[in-house]
């Protein structure tokens, strides 16, 4: 094994930490049923990606499936790059089709998703896609968004106090910068910026176009009105 891919691994949080992974396997172990010789996969973050990833990679290799992966998060690219997977560019090809994990999920299928910080690359890929597929456990689904979970919004860094501001004139509940627990200082995404959590309880059709047109918001963890087929383990 390359030294690189050893200090992958030794960043990486092991399986046994994956909740309910036996029924997340069994639903990534269903996905990896839809592969399809020449495939272009877009491949989503999180722990039930990755584990949906690893069967896609196991059911290539045993029945000599080629594909490639449009990668959601650099995460996604390393774990592709040691699988060997081939990499694809979203600049250059559209997914066939695409699957990726959530927060909450609704009954109409809206999804919270951005715990990760790859928000903005998860809604590029899913929207790219024509077909769409989110692998969850049961303990994801909710009646409504909001339920458990903040809504991540990624915001330029110079634009933290404008959003604020504007969240809480709008009667956004609470908003707090996140903080990293492996560094000091605010999460940082992969495109430079920071990440405010915005707890909001009355979550509307229209409240991801509302976020948006805030001045420095970039994207929202809210993917309303996507449709994917939810994939739901156990």
């Amino acid at each position: 094994m390359g030294s690189w891919q050893a200090a992958f691994d030794e960043g990486r949080s092991p399986d046994a930490s994956v909740p309910n992974e036996q029924a997340k396997r069994a639903a990534a172990a269903r996905m990896a049923e839809r592969l399809r010789d020449g495939d272009v996969v877009g491949v989503g973050s999180g722990s039930t990606s990755m584990l949906t990833l690893d069967a896609l990679v196991a059911r290539a290799r045993a029945e000599g499936i080629a594909w490639s992966a449009l990668a959601s998060s650099h995460e996604i690219e390393l774990a592709c790059a040691k699988a060997g997977v081939a990499l694809a560019s979203l600049a250059a090809l559209r997914p066939d089709w695409s699957f990726d994990g959530a927060d909450e999920v609704d009954p109409d299928a809206n999804l919270i998703k951005g715990r990760g910080g790859a928000l903005l690359r998860e809604k590029l890929v899913m929207a790219a896609s024509p077909e769409r597929y989110v692998v969850i456990d049961r303990s994801k689904l909710v009646d409504r968004l909001g339920t458990h979970f903040a809504v991540p919004i990624e915001v330029l860094p110079e634009a933290v106090r404008l959003v604020c501001d504007a969240l809480a004139s709008r009667g956004v509940e609470a908003v707090s910068l996140r903080h990293g627990s492996g560094k000091d200082g605010p999460v940082i995404t992969e495109r430079g910026n920071y990440l405010l959590d915005a707890r909001i309880s009355d979550i509307e059709p229209d409240t991801e176009a509302r976020l948006k047109a805030i001045p420095g918001v970039v994207e929202s963890g809210l993917f309303i009105g996507y449709a994917p087929q939810v994939v739901v383990s156990g």
